[in-house]
């Protein structure tokens, strides 16, 4: 086996490496940029090299800066992870040139699955079924768009050499073809250095099921069962389970042998996913096949017992597999999901910022947390927002959705805006417990997904704001000293204290959704009094470190909580709720709520502007495009209007928050 591995990776898929590596006495080596230098992955790794700045592009996919730190380390292999250079034909040459190994599939399997036209034409010789669609070389607009009429709509435009859901668009109708292919192309070429397009026929309700195929050097391939992976949001998933529900034993024979049938065609060695679409029928279509280890792959080892990573270094170093396709056995069931730093409010916006407050449940034979961050880490806009995969495990589906939700219950994560009470919400939902399941699930069910905007619960508000006032409690800082600091002293007392006036408090709150809320609070010799539309509500408070005890109107309730002078975060149960906050006793966090001054919603570069100043525009048109984390979005004008000025142009980096465009409202 191997003595020493270099990871070219980040983040939690790095961590994961390490751990397997560690458990088998391999030493491992980290690499990473700027942004990572107090990485969790750098902190566990054996060594690690610097590599370059923060964007991926001169760091993470700097091949001879990675190839260098190989040598240097005396590293026998390379370990991808996934994404980055995990499925690049040219550093897996590169490795084998330099005489390390590549802890893959054969240069020649990466190169036929790299262009997903190309994995087409190579599936249909080796007869697995496909969708129809066009994934040829000819990629003129105009020849695109005339195939893109006879394929017939809804249809999926994708970047050829992409994944991970990027480099997507579904095209509704002819009208759309043109805008959708120009932004596509951007995304491919940002993402992936090729702008090569197929097109293919957008079935309207498939469900998204893949299978774990495992092949050596010595002709042996088998299949670990299947995922679900139908949940997804922008085309990327949200929750995976294994096995893939309602799905009858001869269909998951059939798509295990064709997926061994894939690999088979292309000599494959190593770990590796075959894709397919499942629609209503039972009938089922190749999708894709990723020459990687998957973000989800920990819900296989869950229900089969294996380390799939430890199976890779296995492959990679010429043994055998473990395993015939007869031995693998199946026992209970998995489910993971994505906790994101986005949100999913703002049609999943991705958020940067500091994990000011970071709690996670306690792992266990049932719960299983697969992350690459610590306490006061940093999301930044450099890299994938992922914080997190929660993965769990029982007898049956129903018990392990009952984990899940108690594990999102016991995972609260303050600083930032995340997906977790999205998830809880998804994980509870009738829908999903009964597994009825699509890849249109989420906006199918955006009302048991989605608090309704104008909805603030007044007791979150009032616990909010009992929080603060007890957090000023402990932090007051008294005008002269205090014997033993005597709490009943005006002196220190944080209540506006005057004397022969009431001790009020004027707290601006406001919510996830946008909604600004001013609570005024009278605080009593040991209580505190709130009015809501006329209604008083009595209320006794104590904070303890993170833990909030509160009782309003004599309904108790415990909970933890995270404070900073700009926000509160409530953890109540499944219930999540983050309140910027405006303290009209001393400390303000002001907010710019203007739509004519438009901000840029997160940090990223600037890709196209298509106005000009003084230019007049129409409600909905694009002002700017903006890319960050790898996707496209576009900031649209709130109204018509005139563009008075604009900040800042294509190419330029932009900070969250900074002002973009400058627009004047048309009067009328």
């Amino acid at each position: 086996m191997f003595d020493k591995i270099l990871i070219a990776n980040r983040g939690e898929i790095a961590c994961r490496i390490i751990k397997t590596c560690h458990e088998l006495g391999i030493r491992c080596v980290a690499l990473y940029s700027d942004a990572d230098k107090d990485a969790l992955h750098v902190k566990m790794a054996d060594e690690a090299f610097h590599i370059g700045p923060a964007p991926a592009k001169d760091s993470y996919l700097k091949m001879d800066n990675i190839l260098a730190a190989a040598k240097e380390s005396g590293a026998q292999a390379i370990h991808p992870g996934y994404g980055f250079m995990s499925e690049n034909v040219e550093f897996a040459q590169a490795c084998l040139d330099n005489d390390i190994t590549f802890i893959g599939p054969p240069v020649a399997a990466i190169d036929a699955m790299g262009s997903k036209s190309a994995a087409k034409e190579i599936m249909t010789n080796a007869g697995v079924p496909l969708v129809p669609g066009y994934h040829g070389e000819e990629q003129d607009p105009a020849f695109l768009k005339q195939q893109s009429a006879e394929i017939g709509y809804p249809q999926l435009l994708k970047a050829a050499y992409g994944g991970g859901g990027k480099g997507m668009r579904v095209v509704w109708s002819e009208d759309e073809f043109d805008a959708a292919l120009a932004s596509t192309k951007r995304e491919a070429i940002a993402g992936f250095g090729n702008d090569k397009m197929l097109i293919e026929r957008y079935l309207t309700k498939p469900r998204h099921v893949e299978i774990q195929v495992f092949a050596d050097s010595h002709g042996n391939c088998i299949y670990l069962s299947e995922r679900d992976c139908s949940i997804q949001r922008r085309h990327q998933k949200v929750i995976e389970e294994a096995p893939a529900p309602n799905l009858s034993q001869e269909t998951r024979v059939a798509m295990g042998e064709a997926a061994v049938a894939a690999a088979k065609a292309i000599n494959y060695q190593g770990a590796g996913t075959v894709e397919f679409l499942f629609d209503e029928d039972g009938s089922f279509y190749f999708m894709e096949m990723n020459t990687r280890l998957q973000v989800e792959h920990p819900v296989t080892e869950m229900i089969t017992g294996l380390d799939l990573v430890s199976w890779q270094l296995k492959a990679a170093y010429g043994e055998p597999l473990p395993l015939n396709q007869e031995q693998v056995t199946i026992d209970g069931h998995s489910i993971e999901v994505r906790i994101y730093a986005e949100d999913p409010d703002n049609e999943f916006l991705p958020a940067t910022g500091s994990l000011d407050y970071l709690r996670q449940p306690p792992a266990s034979n049932h719960v299983r947390v697969d992350t690459g961050v610590i306490q006061n880490d940093q999301v930044s806009s450099f890299y994938d927002p992922m914080i997190a995969k929660l993965i769990v495990w029982d007898d049956t589906r129903e018990r392990a959705i009952a984990r899940m939700s108690r594990a999102l219950e016991d995972y609260r994560i303050g600083g930032l805006k995340t997906n977790l009470g999205f998830l809880a919400n998804l994980v509870d939902a009738q829908p999903f417990k009964d597994a009825e399941l699509d890849t249109g699930f989420i906006e199918k069910h955006q009302d048991l997904l989605f608090t309704p905007k104008n909805e603030t619960c007044y007791r979150a508000l009032m616990l909010a704001s009992l929080a603060i006032l007890e957090q000023q409690k402990h932090q007051a800082s008294p005008a002269v000293h205090l014997q033993d600091n005597d709490p009943f002293s005006p002196w220190g007392a944080t209540n506006a204290w005057r004397l022969n006036e009431s001790a009020l408090h004027t707290i601006e709150l406001t919510d996830s959704h946008e909604n600004s809320h001013l609570i005024s609070v009278e605080q009593l010799n040991d209580s505190y009094r709130f009015t809501f539309d006329g209604q008083a509500f009595i209320a006794t408070a104590i904070l303890d470190n993170d833990h909030l005890v509160a009782t309003i109107n004599g309904h108790k309730t415990s909970l933890l909580t995270d404070i900073s002078t700009q926000q509160v975060s409530l953890f109540i149960k499944q219930e999540v709720h983050h309140f910027s906050r405006k303290y009209h006793d001393g400390n303000s966090f002001e907010v710019d709520e203007s739509d004519d001054k438009l901000t840029a919603p997160m940090n990223g570069t600037i890709v196209d502007v298509p106005v000009n100043a003084n230019q007049l525009v129409k409600a909905g048109d694009v002002l700017v495009i903006m890319e960050a984390m790898k996707m496209e979005y576009s900031i649209t004008a709130p109204h018509d209007g005139t563009v008075n000025e604009v900040y800042f142009h294509t190419g330029d980096m932009v900070k969250d928050g900074e002002l973009l465009i400058d627009l004047t409202a048309t009067e009328g």
